[in-house]
Order: structure tokens, then C-alpha cells, then sequence
């Protein structure tokens, strides 16, 4: 699995990811993607493609979005302490060029790994520059669509995101779009 992380380990979770382990999310509302349902009060983007057709399909697309890939496709460098479908899994993910790039800690807050819909959400941790939550989901349909879904909602957390709300939600929906690209190259082999 791509999601390996350094072989320095402190307690089976590499240092850099050891303090996301138990940090506090930075928003209240935990867990509302499960269910499609988002707060009041915050910027919600929504996004829904069809990636492909048929289980082998759907069976490749949820596999790259649990190994991360979505996120690497992105242009993020990611660090996991294990793959999205573990509940807790913690990562790191990295914009820009160190030390000046963008740090993106977050946890995963719930995951859905049997039956037609599979996927999780992951939640924001001290240091990222928004505050909020985002959904992936793959869901194979009737018609043998595989579907892949996002929700995120969030709230701008820092001082320089807040200064640069328009460039911070354009980068948002560039890495949306990113995302879908990469679940459609995974879903169609």
C-alpha cells in the first residue's frame, strides 16, 4: 500500500503523525457528512461524478480513495499512519515547498467499508488552515454506475486563509476536481 509511513516509529505511529493521534478536530459538528447533512453557517461544496461502470470498477475506485490517492493526485505530499478505511487514521498532508508550504493535518472521523457505498471523511486538526469536514464516498448503483461522491463543509481557521478566502476556496475546488480525476483514472484501470 502506498499509504506506508518512515520506518521511525513511535509507538507504531511515526512522531510527525504521533501528536495528530489525539489532537482535538477544530470544529463541533464531527461526523455530520455520514448522513449527507451539513451544518448551517458554513461553505458547502458538493460534487458528484460518474468514474465508471461495473464492480471491477467500482472495486479499483475504492481502493485508490483508501489508499489516499485522490490526495496525492492532488499535488499533496500525504503521510498516514494507515488507509482512510481505518476509522482514527491519522494524516499529514503537505502543500508547497517546506518549511513555507501548507501543513493539512486531519483524522478520519467515520468509514463505510462493506456494500455498494463504501468511503469515509476525514476531519480537520489544530494547525490546518480550515475548519471542517470532507466525504468520499463510491457507490455502485443498480445500473452499474459507479458514482463518486464528495461533501465538504468548512470554515476558514487561520489568519492567512481568512486573508486569502478567494484563493483558499478556488484551491479547494481545484483540488475537488483533482480528486474526481484520480478516482475516475483508478475506476477505469
Amino acid at each position: 500500500m502506498r499509504w506506508t509511513v518512515p520506518a521511525h516509529r513511535l509507538g507504531g505511529v511515526p512522531p510527525d503523525l504521533a501528536a495528530l493521534v489525539d489532537a482535538p478536530f477544530t470544529y463541533p459538528e464531527v461526523g455530520a457528512t455520514r448522513d449527507g447533512s451539513v451544518p448551517d453557517g458554513v461553505h458547502v461544496v458538493r460534487r458528484e461524478a460518474v468514474v465508471g461502470s461495473g464492480r471491477a470498477a467500482f472495486d479499483r475506485a475504492v481502493a485508490a480513495v483508501f489508499d489516499w490517492a485522490p490526495q496525492r493526485h492532488a499535488g499533496l505530499r500525504v503521510h498516514a499512519s494507515g488507509p482512510a478505511s481505518e476509522l482514527g487514521a491519522v494524516v499529514s498532508m503537505a502543500a508547497g515547498f517546506p518549511p513555507l508550504g501548507l501543513r493539512i493535518p486531519c483524522r478520519v472521523v467515520w468509514s463505510r467499508t462493506e456494500g455498494d457505498q463504501q468511503g469515509y471523511a476525514y476531519g480537520t486538526l489544530p494547525g490546518h488552515p480550515e475548519s471542517g469536514e470532507e466525504s468520499f464516498l463510491v457507490t455502485l448503483r443498480p445500473d452499474g454506475d459507479v458514482v463518486f461522491a464528495m461533501v465538504a463543509f468548512s470554515r476558514l481557521a487561520t489568519r492567512a486563509a481568512r486573508l486569502g478566502g478567494p484563493v483558499s476556496r478556488l484551491a479547494q475546488s481545484v483540488a475537488l476536481t483533482r480528486y474526481t480525476g484520480a478516482v475516475r483514472r483508478a475506476a477505469r484501470g
